[in-house]
């Protein structure tokens, strides 16, 4: 009896050590993560890029887990960008308006969580009024990078400015104008902190479109632009950049730009001179207003440095009739900015424009830009050529912008004169 019970307890332990590895605890399980959609909110009504935004976990710990899939009605799963705080910029500009059905899971590498869904209604607009032709574009990319090279939120307050002064003075709808910053959030400690909330999330005073800097979002939103403005004869098209431009800070003379095109980041890569050119080919407004503020950032204007013109090859194609480009510093020179208020050339432009104070200015020596002499040059307007005119002399005549007085912004005007007054181009 005894040799019996001994080998039924071996028998036992063969068959525990061969299938140990069905037998858990049940905290040794696997817990499934979770996930929330933060933004839009339900039922909500969005159009253009729609950031979609929110927050997941898992109990098992926060860094199991390997990503965050978006579904849109029946279309494939795609992934979001980030895992415990997520977003995903979803571009409806040639989708039909109605309901849809957004959907989000995580998962952890074993399971995914429940789904998380929410239903908008999606409207954009299909036309816009006879008196309102006109379509901005703003893009700022200036906290991607270490935190020593990041620009600050003064580029996102500088575009807001600029766009509440085109819908309050210019006429220009909510509708047509998109800002794209970053990769589409707000952080804090004034940019080098952490993620706090989405740009459509956070508090605006304007309905405008937002959204992320990544070269997807700009180049769609430039041929959503062409599209509708080209529909009308009397369109005006208003397009501003700010982010870092590329070169070399220790070339004094050349900046590192001999025989290379001028070329600026995005939040996820780079746009070169010619590929906005290429981009803007098929614009039609006879009235385009085009600045890039930039260091090393002339070659957008076809320009060097002393207003001397590009090499035929390096040419961007930017330059036609009825536009007028400029650029924050020359295709040799950085530019600066402060991280609070913007860049250093845009922030003068645009004090010329809404003070009046650029009122009568003409080019100068070397485009250098002068005060004029002839009081019927001040004709109670100002012009985008005008305030590029007062920048350029403030930068130069000003004590307290000594430091910076070598930036040397560069413009190509091909916007038709008036001969007897030589008007530019007037916003709106």
């Amino acid at each position: 009896m005894k040799s019996k019970i001994i080998a039924l307890s071996a028998l036992i332990l063969i068959f525990v050590s061969l299938f140990s590895g069905c037998i858990q605890d049940e905290d040794d399980f696997n817990k499934i993560p979770t996930v929330k959609i933060s933004y839009p909110y339900d039922k909500n009504q969005v159009q253009g890029i729609v950031m979609i935004s929110g927050d997941a976990g898992d109990e098992d710990g926060d860094n199991t887990l390997e990503r965050v899939e978006i579904k849109i009605n029946d279309l494939n799963w795609d992934d979001a960008e980030g895992t415990t705080q997520w977003s995903y910029n979803w571009n409806t500009y040639d989708m039909d308006d109605g309901i849809y059905a957004i959907k989000a899971r995580s998962w952890d590498g074993f399971e995914y969580s429940e789904i998380d869904e929410i239903l908008v209604r999606l409207d954009n607009p299909e036309s816009v009024e006879t008196d309102s032709h006109k379509w901005a574009i703003f893009v700022a990319v200036a906290n991607s990078g270490a935190n020593n090279s990041k620009l600050g939120n003064g580029g996102l307050y500088l575009s807001e400015d600029m766009s509440s002064y085109l819908i309050e003075e210019k006429g220009y709808s909510t509708d047509n104008i998109f800002l794209l910053f970053d990769d589409g959030w707000i952080r804090t400690n004034n940019g080098y902190g952490r993620r706090i909330a989405t740009l459509q999330q956070r508090r605006h005073d304007y309905d405008i479109n937002y959204g992320a800097a990544t070269k997807n979002n700009v180049e769609s939103t430039i041929k959503h632009i062409i599209s509708e403005s080209n529909k009308y004869e009397d369109s005006e098209v208003f397009i501003w950049f700010f982010a870092h431009g590329c070169g070399d800070e220790n070339d004094s003379r050349f900046g590192g730009k001999i025989l290379e095109r001028s070329e600026i980041k995005l939040w996820d890569s780079f746009l070169a001179d010619n590929e906005l050119g290429h981009l803007l080919s098929t614009l039609k407004s006879k009235e385009t207003t085009i600045i890039i503020d930039a260091c090393f950032s002339g070659g957008f204007a076809d320009k060097t440095i002393f207003n001397f013109p590009e090499v035929f090859l390096l040419k961007s194609e930017l330059a036609r009739t009825g536009r007028v480009v400029i650029t924050g510093a020359s295709k040799y020179r950085v530019g600066y900015a402060s991280t609070t208020s913007g860049p250093l050339f845009t922030l003068l432009w645009f004090d010329g424009i809404i003070s009046g104070d650029a009122d009568g200015y003409r080019p100068g020596l070397f485009k250098m830009g002068r005060p004029t002499k002839l009081k019927m040059f001040e004709d109670g307007k100002v012009s985008v050529e005008e305030a590029f005119y007062y920048a350029r002399y403030m930068l130069k005549n000003t004590e307290e912008l000594d430091m910076f007085d070598t930036m040397e912004p560069q413009i190509n005007d091909k916007y038709p004169k008036m001969i007897l007054n030589g008007e530019g181009l007037i916003l709106g």
